[in-house]
């Protein structure tokens, strides 16, 4: 039976049509019908997964790595619920303003309908287990800054942050400006990037790298102890989906576990 299903019911954010959710059930969901089930909720929903609906290029074939790590015995199953951005994604994923490619930032618009709205449908309609420490966010680039500002704006919803080459830099390095303090809340952070990482494209210059460098330095400075927060750096890494399905089963393995 295809565990990934395509659920367009939910209004979208931005008053325009409806949100796309792809939601991915473990082995045994539909069997195990007392079981609960803790959810990672990740951005671009359209390059999740391996699936003849999604993307025709590369994925991070999320769903094949939550079921390699499950029958490792890594870590125990996860619900995934991927939401696919909409046409404004540098104003959904932004919290500030990039004059560089005319983003306005509207991430708190977006974050306040993912909390709001999308949650409790999933809670609604799959079986997921309550609490930040059961609930996780998973992105890359743009989406793995949205991951981290999710938490930083929301730790008593979001535990667990997994951020694959985020944008830290975006807006002159302004998240690190603004997230001053550990949150004391249960916590897991995750981020990575490849070592010598750069893009360079649509009037930017991006080093992933060096921000990822700065953002563990930065959380470590705030309090986060080595048992919250692993920062990791790929020799050869590069930024696409194809790097960031190499490297999500080793980022949820230490997440999720």
């Amino acid at each position: 039976m295809e565990r990934i299903q395509i659920d367009r019911t939910v209004p979208s954010w931005d008053g325009h049509g409806h949100c796309v959710l792809r939601v991915w059930t473990p082995p045994g969901y539909a069997r195990e019908t007392w079981r609960r089930y803790p959810v990672v909720y990740m951005q671009d929903g359209q390059n999740v997964f391996e699936h003849h609906a999604s993307a025709p290029w590369h994925t991070w074939h999320a769903n094949r790595a939550m079921e390699r790590l499950v029958h490792e015995g890594r870590i125990e199953p996860w619900i995934i619920v991927a939401m696919d951005h909409g046409p404004a994604r540098f104003d959904d994923y932004s919290p500030w303003p990039e004059d560089s490619v005319g983003s306005a930032g509207g991430f708190d618009r977006w974050a306040r309908h993912l909390v709001d709205v999308v949650m409790p449908h999933v809670r609604r309609r799959w079986r997921t287990r309550p609490g930040a420490e059961w609930t996780a966010t998973t992105g890359s680039s743009l989406g793995g800054m949205a991951a981290l500002c999710l938490g930083w704006t929301r730790p008593a919803v979001f535990g667990r942050l997994g951020a694959l080459s985020p944008s830290v830099m975006w807006a002159g390095g302004r998240l690190l400006r603004e997230w001053t303090a550990h949150p004391r809340c249960w916590t897991r952070i995750y981020a990575d990037a490849g070592e010598t990482e750069l893009f360079d494209g649509e009037g930017l210059r991006l080093d992933y790298g060096k921000a990822a460098r700065e953002l563990g330095a930065h959380l470590h400075r705030l309090g986060y102890a080595p048992w919250e927060l692993m920062v990791r750096l790929e020799p050869g890494g590069q930024h696409s989906e194809a790097d960031w399905a190499r490297r999500l089963p080793h980022a949820w393995a230490w997440l999720l576990g």
